[in-house]
């Protein structure tokens, strides 16, 4: 199995579990940040057998995630501050997802560092990008979760004075 495939098995393996992710969570604004993810790593399963299948071309996607789920924490702003409890799945799930951002990184690094082509090694460092992404984002949400009022007061850069 060459690189390409195994960054397509690895990207339609992310595909089901967060979709699974997605099915699972109680949170709206949880399940859109999933489903958004999907939307990406569905992209890059694509991606890498179009790139292993034909003229190895790749055109990165027109958003990044950071920017997609802005849009989301803006459309739904208002929900985000009624606090809507997790639940100790939720809270596992954005750990499993961290760890596996985590090794994805690892492979995607290492496969740029072996790429048979400058168009390959293009495709890994965007793939690598929108991992690192994912991993910040998933990260995030575990703050906010695990510890809304805290979040708030780094994400705000809040200021305790005594």
């Amino acid at each position: 199995m060459n690189t390409l495939e195994i960054a397509a098995k690895m990207e339609k393996e992310a595909v089901a579990f967060y979709q699974q992710c997605a099915e699972r969570t109680t949170n709206p604004i949880g399940k859109k940040m999933f489903l958004s993810i999907v939307e990406d790593e569905q992209y890059h399963f694509e991606c890498a057998i179009s790139m292993n299948e034909s003229a190895r071309k790749f055109t990165p996607s027109a958003t990044t995630p950071l920017e997609d789920m802005k849009k989301i924490f803006d459309e739904h702003k208002q929900e985000m501050l009624a606090e809507v409890p997790s639940t100790a799945d939720e809270l596992d799930a954005l750990k499993i997802a961290m760890k596996m951002e985590e090794e994805a990184i690892a492979f995607y690094k290492k496969a740029a560092t072996l790429a048979a082509n400058d168009e390959e090694k293009h495709f890994f460092d965007c793939v690598i990008k929108d991992e690192e992404e994912h991993f910040h984002i998933f990260q995030n949400t575990y703050s906010f979760l695990e510890d809304s009022g805290n979040w708030f007061m780094w994400e705000e850069k809040g200021i305790v004075e005594g």
